[in-house]
């Protein structure tokens, strides 16, 4: 049902923007928001979607974990500053919901075979846009930078652990972004969506207080994988 909700609301945001689009993609576009660009300071929020995976590296050749992804949904804000013409630096605050299921394939039993991971971020990226020369209403970007990620879901505090079907991971990650995407200008905002990759730099895993589990004795390091859709609006 949330999904339907979300994909119903940006349907009715791309609509309504699809009836500017004869300004914006026009041969002799009327040249929306002309002075934007130079504003030293200005904000907006983003709303998206991401698919968060884990890599997983092990001690030992074995059957691999499985890691099962599912759609989550991004919500944040946004503070940028311009540092010359076409560099700006960009705060994006947010918080994420996620969603990913191991699956162990030693265990015949499914309770000792899965793992449920949901977690709740809220994410910390500090990144660099560098913008192209505008075409009309039309300006591509590449983003990049890093980042650090709270999980407000880990179980780093809990003692028990997979015996007691505990999955914990770190509170605190780092990892690196890049990206690209586009500003679309339209007459009252601007309208930029964009994908980004995140690359988790640290182990995320906390290990179970045996050290020969099955769930955690062969893992080397769990990072991070991420992909995220993000619909910005300025």
């Amino acid at each position: 049902m949330k999904k339907i909700i979300a994909l119903l609301f940006f349907a009715f945001i791309l609509n309504g923007y699809a009836q500017k689009s004869r300004t914006i993609f026009s041969k002799d576009p009327i040249v929306n928001l002309e002075n934007f660009q130079k504003k030293k300071v200005y904000y907006g929020f983003y709303l998206g979607f991401n698919s968060y995976d884990f890599k997983i590296d092990y001690k030992m050749k074995g059957p691999d974990i499985l890691v099962k992804k599912t759609t989550g949904f991004n919500v944040g804000i946004i503070g940028d500053v311009k540092l010359q013409e076409y560099i700006n630096l960009r705060f994006e605050p947010g918080l994420y919901y996620t969603k990913r299921d191991l699956y162990y394939p030693n265990f015949s039993n499914s309770g000792d075979a899965l793992r449920e991971v949901n977690s709740t971020y809220i994410h910390f990226p500090l990144l660099l846009k560098f913008s192209s020369l505008r075409t009309g209403n039309i300006r591509p970007y590449l983003v990049g930078g890093l980042s650090a990620t709270l999980n407000l879901s880990s179980n780093s505090k809990l003692m028990d652990d997979n015996l007691q079907e505990r999955f914990r991971v770190k509170s605190w990650t780092t990892n690196y972004e890049l990206g690209f995407g586009i500003d679309l200008f339209s007459e009252y905002f601007i309208f930029s969506p964009s994908i980004r990759g995140v690359f988790g730099l640290n182990d995320e895993l906390i290990r179970d207080n045996d050290p020969s589990s099955p769930w955690t004795g062969n893992i080397e390091a769990l990072k991070t994988r991420a992909i995220l859709i993000n619909f910005t609006f300025h």
